[in-house]
């Protein structure tokens, strides 16, 4: 049976240790889940294991129960799948940028790509956050609690500068500011019209910023900050990527 006085009290301790509300729901669903399979705990991760759920998905359960719990799950889990980022080259981004007619969907591409801005930095972006005169995003309170500097292209300046924002939020519709999701649909959508075939996400975007940025000859330190990556190892994954080193390299047989 569920305790839902426990559950809003585990809630508040989630508050106070600084997860996201992004987190803070996640766990909490994964967590009703496990106790309404009326399962023990490794029971029912090797049920999610069977039922062929992702790895992520087994491991956002497995820190779930163990947090409301407190039990130390002795269950193999599997180890998180590293796969390379998809991204996008300049002449696709472009593309997706030039095939909007609307200049607020412009805007939106443009931001993500050339500050790099994770979808719910988009999102919470408020026109205070902007500074025109040294040209940089402040992004407050992103992933981890964290605020950075990150930067604002001159091109998109202009832009931001001629266009109607709303009252808080840089981007809003009937004075609330967008959704994750509407800003998914935006960028689904300008992929589609650029006829790019890959699966184009707002992190995506993301990726090529800071690939471009690798390539071009940017030291992988200042990406790591203006990406707000607490580790070094995390944004090291975009030399794996980056082609202005690889393409140096030369077969042997060559």
């Amino acid at each position: 049976m569920v305790d839902f006085g426990y559950i809003e009290k585990k809630k508040d301790e989630m508050l106070l240790k600084g997860f996201s509300r992004r987190t803070v729901k996640s766990y909490i669903f994964q967590y009703m889940k496990y106790k309404k399979s009326s399962m023990g705990v490794e029971e029912y991760l090797i049920s999610l294991i069977k039922d062929g759920k992702s790895t992520n998905t087994v491991r956002l359960a497995s820190a779930a129960i163990r947090f409301f719990t407190n039990d130390m799950v002795s269950v193999n889990i599997p180890k998180r799948r590293k796969r390379l980022p998809i991204t996008l080259s300049k002449k696709e981004v472009n593309k997706m940028i030039t095939s909007l007619d609307n200049i607020k969907h412009r805007i939106v591409i443009s931001l993500l790509y050339s500050s790099g801005l994770r979808v719910s930095e988009l999102v919470n972006l408020k026109n205070s956050d902007i500074n025109f005169i040294n040209n940089t995003i402040h992004v407050k309170n992103a992933k981890g609690g964290k605020d950075r500097i990150t930067l604002l292209s001159k091109k998109i300046k202009s832009q931001l500068k001629k266009y109607k924002k709303g009252e808080k939020y840089v981007f809003e519709f009937k004075n609330k500011k967008y959704s994750q999701k509407s800003i998914l649909e935006i960028v689904k959508k300008a992929a589609l019209k650029a006829k790019i075939n890959k699966n184009v996400t707002p992190h995506t975007l993301r990726h090529s910023f800071a690939t471009h940025l690798l390539e071009s000859g940017t030291d992988i330190r200042f990406i790591q900050k203006l990406l707000g990556h607490a580790r070094l190892e995390t944004t090291s994954i975009y030399t794996h990527v980056a082609k202005s080193e690889f393409l140096r390299i030369k077969s042997p047989l060559d």
